[in-house]
């Protein structure tokens, strides 16, 4: 319908003799100015010299024209914004349209032939997972998602770190505790925090730490390169191996709970050699500098931080390992965008490496976004997992579970209902802002929450498997319910959430249908009703886009609560 809109304008300013004019369609802010608003005058009348409100009539007039039968009414208010009134006819035949294409309904195909890579929860293995990595993995699951929904082929991957000093820490820690093999996550979780702490407190640890850390490089290279190891060496090697599979299935177990799944797994240990590899050829180009035995970038030049890519000890930095994890990702999975999602700490990082690599392979720095989000917050504040007081991602994940269970017996609609929880509240801000968890409200069935929109859409599948599929009442209302008229809206607010990589719009837009239908659910008898065949319409096309909605966000949508 936007498009529809769009075009009725554009011929409308052609008309006019403005051609090339950049004007926006909206909805309106109240629902009192119509269904669209455009301020196709206001732009158009600087080019043309004309007053604003003028041009708007007549433009309002060439709109009305171009629309025929769409439009109900086309007017005019204030300095010269044109507000247009979308008729029954139009609305009703979106509705139904809604309700006839199922899961097509909102998709678009403006993407497709493209292929976009999105990089996104990315836990390290050797620690266990803490509540802060879900905001990666939710933001990152509903960015693809929107991706996918516009036609674009979406490969989903991880970047691990499987080796630097939080590694070492990991496998110190192991080794003090007397571990000769890594069973659990929780061993390692305990490890890490043993390590940690003592790298903090002890000079002697840490000496050594430092030491295991060039070591394990070494070892896992050469390891990973089927060259033969000294016994203490292969040990090691093994209790690396173990540590790193027993942290991935726990990874994977996690991800699979929230509707993860990944294409691709990067690791470290994949992107230190080319790594170090193309930052040295930078070297050689002058992209790079020495100093003190460092190899550095300066960011100073582009009004950046200077940072380390290389260590006087010759191990790669974490932004040398993300430079050669461009380089690695371009060569196994060939993209037209690759999106970043990590939090806001490292967004000074990433404009470091991007500048760096924007001189080393400018095509493949222009088609990088980073995307950052903020923190996960609890009534702890910030967690750490250096500090031992990390709250993991199962412990968070059940507790949530558990008071979901307390409204809902059934244990899958329980998981349903906590993971529409805990999405809802990472993905209703925009992705920069941090997060402040409310289990209580979360759960809450009054408004502004996943289980919320997750009851909202039961409560129309109640009325659609009790109907008597369209073979009721058979009147129509005099003018369109407004349910209806929020449904006509709900593909281009999916193409912008999209385009912006912001599904806190697309939520936005879901929290204020779910209400609108609310409303009309408690005002109208549906079943048995004179209009019953348009009223199950009416629920089955907000059932329909409820449901697609909700898992384009990666919401589960459960059949009874």
């Amino acid at each position: 319908m936007e498009e529809r809109i769009i075009r009725a304008v554009q011929a409308a300013l052609t008309e006019a003799g403005a051609l090339g004019v950049e004007f926006t369609v909206e909805r309106p802010t109240a629902s009192a100015f119509g269904d669209y608003a455009t301020n196709a005058a206001l732009v158009a009348a600087k080019t043309l010299t004309k007053n604003p409100r003028e041009l708007a009539n007549t433009l309002g007039e060439g709109i009305a024209f171009h629309l025929g039968t769409t439009a109900e009414n086309v007017s005019v208010a204030g300095p010269g914004f044109i507000n247009i009134t979308l008729s029954r006819d139009a609305i009703t035949l979106a509705v139904a349209e809604a309700a006839a294409k199922g899961e097509d309904w909102g998709a678009g195909t403006d993407t497709k032939g493209k292929r976009v890579l999105v990089d996104y929860a990315n836990p390290n293995p050797f620690k266990e997972m803490h509540v802060g990595h879900l905001m990666s993995a939710i933001l990152g699951e509903a960015f693809a998602r929107l991706k996918r929904s516009r036609g674009a082929e979406v490969l989903g991957c991880s970047f691990g770190g499987d080796v630097g000093p939080h590694v070492a820490k990991a496998l110190w820690g192991a080794r003090k505790q007397g571990l000769v093999e890594i069973v659990t996550a929780a061993e390692i979780g305990a490890a890490y925090v043993t390590g940690a702490t003592a790298y903090e407190t002890d000079e002697q640890a840490k000496s050594e730490i430092d030491a295991l850390n060039v070591r394990i490089y070494d070892v896992v290279g050469r390891g990973g390169r089927g060259e033969s190891l000294n016994e203490d060496d292969h040990a090691l090697y093994t209790l690396w191996q173990q540590g790193r599979e027993v942290s991935m299935e726990e990874i994977r177990r996690v991800f699979a709970l929230f509707g993860t799944k990944l294409d691709y797994d990067f690791f470290d240990s994949d992107t230190s050699e080319p790594g170090l590899r193309v930052v040295r050829d930078g070297l050689a180009a002058g992209v790079f500098t020495e100093s003190e035995g460092a190899v550095i970038y300066d960011g100073e030049k582009k009004g950046l931080h200077t940072l380390v890519f290389i260590t006087s000890r010759g191990t790669p930095t974490y932004e040398a390992k993300d430079v050669g994890l461009a380089f690695l990702k371009e060569e196994r999975i060939p993209s037209d965008e690759s999106i970043i999602v990590t939090s806001n700490e490292q967004v000074g990082h990433f404009k470091v490496v991007l500048a760096a690599l924007s001189e080393l392979a400018p095509q493949l720095a222009a088609k990088t976004q980073h995307v950052p989000h903020g923190f996960f917050r609890l009534t702890e504040g910030k967690m750490s997992s250096r500090e031992g007081t990390v709250i993991t991602a199962v412990a968070f994940y059940d507790d949530i579970v558990a008071k979901a269970a307390e409204r809902n017996s059934d244990a899958v609609v329980a998981a349903q209902v906590a993971v529409g929880a805990i999405k809802y509240m990472v993905l209703r801000q925009s992705a920069g802002s941090d997060i402040i968890f409310d289990p209580e409200k979360s759960l809450s069935l009054e408004g502004d929450s996943g289980p919320y929109l997750q009851y909202a859409l039961v409560r129309a599948k109640k009325i659609l498997a009790y109907g008597d599929n369209g073979e009721g009442g058979k009147e129509e209302p005099a003018e369109p319910y407004a349910v209806e008229r929020l449904i006509v809206h709900y593909p281009e607010v999916v193409a912008r959430a999209a385009r912006e990589l912001a599904p806190n719009l697309l939520l936005t837009y879901l929290t204020e249908l779910a209400a609108s239908w609310n409303a009309f659910y408690a005002s109208e008898q549906i079943l048995g009703s004179p209009e019953e065949a348009y009223k199950q319409r009416v629920a089955k096309a907000f059932a329909t886009t409820m449901t697609n909605g909700l898992t384009l966000l990666g919401i589960p949508t459960p059949d009874r609560m």
